[in-house]
């Protein structure tokens, strides 16, 4: 995807000269939209709710976000990922699982705090009814145990659980795809499908339940977004045949008309047919195909139409692209303003003027603090080492792949 990086090479007991290589943004902008969507869903009953993506098609951004992780992961682990490496990477891949898991835990306990102040300083004890909050409150005890323990998850903060699982099965999809490709995708399809079947799914400790987001099911998108990269970065191709995209286009719009006409009584067809709910349903737990088809669909059209493929390549300092940029740190910052939101929402009964104009200023907050990170992070590239440059050694039989991108997750 990113054009392969030019490098200066000196004889070999010098040091190497090595240009950065050319960042592809078509993700930073996809991931960009995809959480300025995910805020404004996290702040329902206002207008703009009404015109994000899951109004026009099965999946929403949830799904994008999901498959444009794994490609970013498949461009940051994958051509590290080899013998010798692999502890390391593993090892890597945990720690940035562990990061999610505190940022959950930031989010989480700010969005206990912002209920419970907005129930008691606004007089309005419905608040802590709201988003699986009141289970936690009446049973400390356990309530923050299972909240420690991601037996319990508030409502609206239940993707970086999901994703952190993902990051702890990175080495395994890993080893896989290094077996084949198609190896990967049949044991991931396999364990997707006997997930739905079987509702293999971790469980809530509070009370009966499963986590919103089952792990065992998504990380079939997950892999399907990294062995897809890692295909193309060893000279593949993706499929492109007139058949396919018209399929491709078909089943969206199919999609978009189910959707719009709220055609959800043909599902009771569907099921008719016996088949399993995986298969029929437009489940969100468990990632049913119909929901796993449109996603795929869309970023089909993406790829093989070049006017919007071409569209979403913007600038290295476009805002969008900075936002992607820092997507942790800015879906945070979005879940958190988010969590205002809501209580703002529910102590003025979801006024019609205030939630809009609090959802575009939620969004430049966002884009604020993007500038913000950035700028950080080019006063620290920009800092003199100590000792000056450091040399790169040149090694005999050293591939392409030793200079390929590492994208910063």
């Amino acid at each position: 995807m990113a054009s392969m990086p030019t490098k200066a090479i000196g004889a070999q007991t010098h040091s190497v000269s090595v240009a950065a290589p050319k960042r592809d943004t078509r993700l930073d902008v996809l991931r960009g939209l995809a959480l300025i969507t995910i805020f404004i869903n996290h702040v329902p009953g206002q207008i703009f709710e009404y015109i994000t993506t899951k109004n026009f098609g099965f999946s929403d951004a949830a799904e994008a976000f999901v498959l444009i992780s794994g490609i970013a992961v498949g461009l940051a682990y994958g051509s590290r990922f080899q013998p010798g490496r692999r502890i390391e990477m593993g090892i890597k891949a945990a720690k940035r699982a562990f990061t999610l898991y505190l940022a959950h835990m930031i989010t989480t306990f700010v969005t206990l705090a912002l209920f419970i102040c907005g129930a008691w300083l606004f007089q309005r004890p419905g608040l802590l009814v709201e988003i699986n909050i009141l289970a936690v409150l009446m049973n400390l005890k356990e309530g923050i145990p299972a909240l420690l323990l991601l037996g319990h998850q508030i409502g609206y903060n239940n993707i970086l659980p999901m994703y952190g699982a993902l990051m702890l099965m990175v080495p395994l999809i890993l080893l896989l795809n290094e077996k084949g490709t198609l190896l990967a995708l049949a044991v991931s399809g396999t364990v997707w499908l006997m997930a739905g079947i079987y509702h293999i799914v971790p469980q809530n400790m509070l009370f009966e339940g499963d986590w919103f987001l089952n792990p065992f099911s998504w990380q079939f998108l997950f892999t399907i977004g990294i062995v897809s990269i890692m295909h193309v970065k060893r000279g593949g191709t993706l499929p492109r045949h007139p058949l396919l995209f018209a399929l491709a286009l078909s089943y969206v719009v199919l999609s978009f008309i189910w959707v719009t006409a709220r055609l959800w009584d043909l599902g009771n067809y569907l099921a008719a047919l016996g088949l399993p709910a995986v298969l029929t349903g437009f489940d969100k737990t468990f990632l049913s195909l119909p929901r796993l088809l449109h996603v795929l669909a869309l970023a089909y059209l993406v790829i093989n139409i070049p006017a919007i493929s071409k569209a979403f390549r913007r600038p290295a300092d476009h805002p969008l692209t900075i936002l992607g940029r820092h997507s942790l740190n800015i879906f945070v910052a979005g879940t958190i303003l988010a969590m205002i939101g809501q209580v703002l929402l529910y102590i003025t009964n979801r006024d019609q003027i205030i939630g809009p104009i609090f959802v575009l200023v939620g969004i430049a907050v966002q884009f604020a603090y993007a500038y913000y990170l950035e700028d950080k992070r080019e006063q620290e590239k920009s800092r003199p080492r100590i000792g000056g440059a450091i040399p790169v050694p040149v090694r005999a039989n050293r591939g392409p792949d030793a200079y390929s991108q590492s994208k910063r997750k």
